[in-house]
């Protein structure tokens, strides 16, 4: 367990890593190289359907600060500088894309042992405002999520959320949509050795009355092997299998069935990760 309750993102972030992370329908490409003096060039393909994407993302850090610059197939370029801890527990974060006028933002996150604040301005005359913030400890954890449109006049986004976590189970709730819905989560680990761990989420939307129910569990075969499954209440059944071929180069293979209709082709997914 970590010190301190985090940021609000956190909160629910084990059980949403188990249940959707590394689930692909797609095909995606990734390598990863260093320049002598230390740059990282990262260059990224994805095939979705008859559609094709790409881009290349170039990092460098000097010091406390990380500069990313990435550029895609759609002539947007998108630029991150990271101030990590210019002072104990904070990190200030500046992006914009170019040629969006409207895309300038800048993030400051604050981290402490009882609590976690993170507060987000768009560098534009009427901006929207996001601030997110919890209290706690690394138990239990209690936090907001809000975000208010200073041109239209009205909050945009209001969410909440409370964590509890021990040595072996993290159990989440969280309110959002304004109030629309509901979503406890949980996620408990095995067996450390293998990385076995199980975890859950029900889903439940008071404007429709719909639940949606997920279970999903990981398993390591082998130091290098992890194979993860899940399902849901609507029959949709989905497994992958990951390979660490090489230290922190990734194959990934995926599917998905609907076996509430066998006919429609079942979906797949491949994604290779390659680093130096």
């Amino acid at each position: 367990m970590g010190k301190g309750p985090g940021l609000y993102t956190d909160i629910g972030k084990k059980a949403r890593g188990l249940l959707y992370k590394d689930y692909h329908s797609d095909h995606k490409f990734t390598i990863t190289t260093y320049s002598p003096t230390g740059v990282a060039i990262t260059s990224s393909a994805i095939k979705k359907g008859d559609i094709f994407l790409a881009d290349v993302n170039t990092q460098l850090k000097n010091k406390n600060v990380t500069t990313d610059i990435k550029v895609d197939t759609s002539s947007n370029l998108f630029t991150t500088i990271t101030v990590d801890e210019p002072c104990p527990g904070l990190k200030t974060i500046l992006s914009f894309k170019v040629p969006d006028q409207r895309s300038g933002k800048l993030e400051l996150q604050y981290l402490h042992d009882y609590a976690g604040v993170s507060s987000s301005v768009g560098l534009t005359a009427n901006p929207v405002v996001n601030f997110s913030g919890v209290v706690g400890t690394d138990v239990v954890a209690l936090g907001t999520d809000v975000s208010f449109d200073t041109k239209e006049g009205n909050f945009t986004k209001c969410n909440a959320g409370l964590s509890f976590t021990n040595a072996d189970l993290i159990a989440a709730l969280t309110l959002n949509d304004k109030g629309e819905t509901l979503i406890a989560s949980y996620y408990h680990s095995v067996r450390p050795l293998t990385a076995t761990a199980v975890g859950g989420e029900i889903s439940h939307s008071f404007s429709t009355n719909e639940n949606t129910i997920t279970a999903g569990t990981q398993h390591s075969l082998d130091p290098f092997t992890t194979v993860k499954a899940r399902v849901n209440n609507f029959g949709k059944v989905s497994a992958l299998i990951q390979h660490e071929w090489r230290p922190k180069s990734l194959f990934t293979i995926s599917g998905e069935v609907d076996t509430k209709a066998i006919d429609k082709t079942a979906k797949f997914g491949l994604a290779l990760a390659l680093k130096p």
